[in-house]
């Protein structure tokens, strides 16, 4: 990893996965681990979980990009992480619309801040 940035990490549906890989996100660490799960209906729920634990442990890894609805399925693995590093932003799917409600990143940042800060 001298002289090179941190990888972005994606879990979601097929077409969400695909568009990031298309974008160039795709990457294998040496141990031939790659930066992105494609969640299918036959993927089990440890599947997903372990999946993100697997990217929150990695030191290429500076973002994890999470459809909404999966971290609604992981919620208490996604809310356990509270270090800065990786980053993990919450998405749409093209099934699912985002909900700012669910979005721990966001109810965190709503915290830190009075409401008459806002304004």
């Amino acid at each position: 990893m001298a002289g090179r940035g941190k990888l972005i990490a994606v879990l979601g549906d097929e077409d969400t996965v695909t568009g990031f890989l298309l974008g160039g996100i795709g990457e294998l660490d040496k141990h031939r681990k790659p930066n992105f799960l494609v969640v299918e209906k036959e993927t089990s729920l440890a599947e997903i979980e372990e999946a993100f634990r697997s990217f929150l442990s990695r030191e290429d890894i500076g973002i994890i990009l999470i459809s909404q609805c999966l971290a609604e399925l992981i919620r208490h693995a996604v809310e356990a992480h509270c270090r800065p590093l990786p980053a993990v932003l919450e998405i749409p799917s093209k099934e699912h619309p985002y909900d700012p409600s669910k979005d721990s990143v966001l109810r965190r940042a709503r915290g830190l801040f009075a409401p008459e800060d806002l304004r």
